[in-house]
């Protein structure tokens, strides 16, 4: 043994300081191994649709409803079980309703308590005891743990729940009890939770999904480009404020801004209503029709306006900073004939479809005007000063990366960019030429130095590629060959506003090409899979999410309601348990008001993608090769400790 080897094997006698205490660590993480591995979740472009997506965890895209159904079979009737169910996912608000309706409390106790703990142990199955112990509510751990360890064959057992149910109701915690029962359940049906981009832009309410993914017991995000534009916000890059502004006027969001984040957004208003009093604005009508008085919607579309202007002159200036960006082509104020009212773009001359620019100087146009230089410095101070945003972005760098690999699963928002011909597309990243893998670990890289790097220069380079990574065609998380936005608001053609996706997206069912990429993230293309979002699916024209012979598995099927009408659904999930990967296409939940009241659940249908010929153990995830470690780090402590060359402690 050498000294290094000693020094650790001492270390770990800290924790194991007996053979007996080593051996039995080898025992237990001996029969973790042999457990089911635990049910991972993945979901993609959530983008702000709370509700909808909160359904979905709570009903665990419906694998609860199947537990029920595992557990009571034909025992209950279909509407006793639409009832369980119900409870489980909303249990405060359904507790209030069944008990204003209900004349004996104590009898729909008695009856709700045992079905509850049956879908707990039954949730529970794959986990070890010490495992669902420390899942339990403290105030409840001990009682739980006494119900579902109770033997159904006990002679006392209905005395035994009456003297419980009697307890509680007569302490006045019964509905905290139930509650803990149905929270329990719903943490026990999903072990991981994977997110693969883009919890922000579009739907209304993104820190409420952020607020309620901080407190989840198991979780990973990987990037989207309407995160990471966040991201450069919440460290006051002007270009990726211009950008959430704009969009959060387009889609009639603001209250994101003033009233989820404390966001001052009246100087922006100011400003838009007076720059633009007699403007009608009729290039920026807002998006998805939202529900607006007719006061609030001007503003929103005059707001949209002034910041599509600002974004546009404070773009240019990104431009010119760092022409190795290759976006030379998207400076296009200055390619404007205010006389005749057209745009050249790409070498053809359009029509605008608006014509007044009240605050760009035609022999100057990338110029801030004193107000809106004034506007852009009150937005830089609200978004660095706002430290509700700022915990959540930094929940995203701790919790959050660009990829993850995980249990032979690489996980990515968008792409990886590729060639014409399936090759690794390389980028300038700085002077560092980069490609695949080696692309995401140098983006990452410079993310996190704007977060943390004590060097000032670093930081701002790192927020200026924030910005690039949110609209430029190297981009892993942009993946197309421009962005278009100008061209979407100012040019009727369809040709001029054509945003090209990367290669990478033809590519997805070229075994040659995916084979490359899986070799590059140093992956068995046979055993392994890429899951992605960024680009809905349209399945109503028929296209499949599953692409090249299930090793690539696209799942952004439209949770946004602007999505919808191109996907056909609202959302995928996709399930990866014991028994294979299945994949849950959602229609639009109605409300979760209706879930309750009218017992009306999200409708999905279940497609397995794969079924394992051999149910996956927790010894063929990455979790069992970290407990293998463990395991023969303890046998060698062992050795060690039958040889004399440890000394056990008392």
């Amino acid at each position: 043994m050498d000294e290094a080897q000693r020094r650790y094997l001492e270390l770990l006698s800290r924790s194991f300081p007996t053979a007996a205490k080593a051996s039995a660590e080898i025992i237990n993480l001996s029969a973790i191994l042999n457990l089911p591995k635990g049910t991972e979740f993945f979901a993609s472009d959530i983008h702000g649709e709370y509700e909808a997506f909160s359904h979905i965890l709570r009903n665990a895209s419906g694998s609860i409803r199947l537990k029920i159904d595992d557990v009571f079979g034909d025992g209950l009737a279909p509407e006793e079980k639409r009832s369980l169910a119900t409870l489980i996912y909303y249990p405060r608000e359904k507790m209030e309703l069944v008990l204003s309706k209900t004349d004996d409390a104590q009898e729909w106790y008695a009856v709700t308590l045992p079905r509850l703990v049956a879908v707990c142990k039954r949730a529970a199955r794959k986990y070890t005891r010490s495992r669902v112990r420390r899942a339990l509510p403290v105030d409840f751990a001990y009682v739980i743990e006494e119900l579902m360890t109770e033997k159904s064959d006990g002679v006392d057992k209905r005395a035994y729940y009456a003297a419980i149910v009697d307890a509680i109701i007569r302490t006045g915690r019964g509905g905290e009890f139930i509650e803990a029962l149905c929270l329990l359940i719903q943490r026990l049906a999903i072990d991981r939770l994977h997110i693969v981009g883009d919890i922000y832009d579009r739907g209304p309410y993104p820190h409420v999904i952020m607020d309620a993914l901080m407190g989840h017991h198991s979780i990973d995000i990987q990037w989207g480009n309407h995160d990471i534009v966040w991201m450069g916000a919440a460290l006051g890059q002007r270009g990726c404020i211009a950008h959430v502004v704009r969009n959060c006027a387009r889609y009639g969001n603001l209250s994101i801004l003033e009233d989820a984040y404390g966001i001052n957004i009246l100087p922006l208003a100011s400003f838009a209503l007076d720059a633009y009093a007699d403007d009608p604005c009729v290039a920026f009508g807002l998006k998805g029709n939202p529900d607006l008085p007719p006061q609030e919607l001007e503003m929103n579309v005059k707001i949209q306006k002034a910041m599509a202007i600002i974004q546009f002159k404070v773009e240019a200036r990104l431009i010119d900073e760092y022409p190795g960006f290759g976006l030379e082509s998207r400076k296009l104020l200055d390619k404007i004939d205010f006389e005749r009212g057209t745009v050249v773009v790409d070498g053809v001359e359009h029509a605008l479809t608006d014509t007044v620019f009240p605050t760009v100087d035609p022999a100057d146009p990338y110029r801030l005007t004193p107000e809106e230089e004034e506007v852009m410095q009150r937005l830089e101070q609200a978004f660095t000063s706002c430290d509700k945003l700022q915990r959540h972005m930094r929940f995203f760098l701790e919790a959050g990366s660009l990829y993850k690999v995980s249990n032979n699963n690489l996980l990515f928002h968008a792409c990886v960019p590729l060639n014409a011909d399936g090759s690794l597309k390389e980028v300038d990243v700085f002077g560092e030429t980069c490609k695949g893998r080696a692309l995401y670990d140098a983006m990452e890289r410079w993310v996190r130095a704007a977060f943390n790097s004590p060097d000032p220069e670093k930081r701002k380079r790192g927020r200026d590629l924030m910005w690039y990574m949110w609209l430029g065609e190297g981009s892993p998380l942009f993946a197309k060959s421009k962005m278009a936005t100008f061209e979407l608001y100012l040019v009727a053609e369809k040709e001029a506003r054509k945003e090209v996706k990367n290669p990478f997206y033809t590519h997805l069912d070229d075994e040659r090409a995916m084979r490359g990429v899986f070799e590059d993230f140093g992956l068995d293309f046979e055993t392994s899979r890429i899951v992605c979002g960024h680009v809905p699916v349209k399945v109503k024209d028929g296209e499949d999410p599953v692409k090249c012979g299930g090793h690539v598995l696209t799942i952004d099927g439209g949770f946004s309601r602007a999505y919808q009408p191109t996907t056909g659904i609202a959302g995928y999930t996709l399930i990866s348990n014991s028994y294979g990967f299945v994949l849950a296409a959602h229609e639009p939940l109605e409300s979760a008001r209706a879930a309750v009241e009218r017992e009306i659940d999200i409708h999905s249908s279940r497609r397995v993608v794969e079924r394992v010929e051999k149910r996956t153990l927790v010894a063929d995830t990455d979790t069992g090769s970290e407990l293998k470690r463990q395991i023969a780090d303890l046998e060698e402590l062992l050795a060690a400790y039958r040889a004399g060359d440890i000394a056990e402690r008392e």
